[in-house]
């Protein structure tokens, strides 16, 4: 079981090198306006090793009438980690803070090609939602 807590900028180093280690990107700025932005939540799941994984979402309406919700931006576990329950432990935490807020639902959105987290987030009770997403390439 780890210990979860909201992050910190002490822990950004950390998270930034976890998340470049799983998508070969590098991205501090994205992590450090995560941390910044007012009405988000980011929490972090620590064991007595360090960092084990970390979770980020904020609470939004839904610009075409649906009420609001719940989103998962991110989430990210050391892979040594996994099939532990450290993803279900920050998902459970970063709901818990949702319905605290009185939503009812949480959404994300996931390439359906990444089976990995499709299959995660379908272990949480997740299912296809009530919206579609449409995409245009502008190149």
């Amino acid at each position: 079981m780890a210990a979860i807590r909201p992050v910190q900028a002490s822990d950004l180093p950390a998270i930034s090198a976890l998340d470049a280690r799983l998508t070969g990107s590098e991205k501090p700025d994205y992590w450090r306006e995560m941390l910044e932005a007012p009405g988000r939540h980011f929490l972090l799941a620590e064991t007595d090793k360090g960092l084990a994984g970390f979770i980020a979402g904020e609470i939004r309406a839904w610009e075409f009438g649906q009420p609001p919700a719940g989103w998962v931006f991110a989430i990210q576990i050391d892979p040594k980690l996994r099939l532990r329950g450290v993803g279900t432990e920050l998902f459970e935490a970063l709901v818990a803070r949702f319905k605290a807020e009185g939503v009812t639902r949480v959404r994300t959105l996931v390439d359906r090609k990444d089976h990995l987290i499709l299959s995660f987030f379908r272990a949480q009770g997740m299912v296809a939602g009530p919206s579609l997403q449409l995409d245009k390439d502008l190149s």
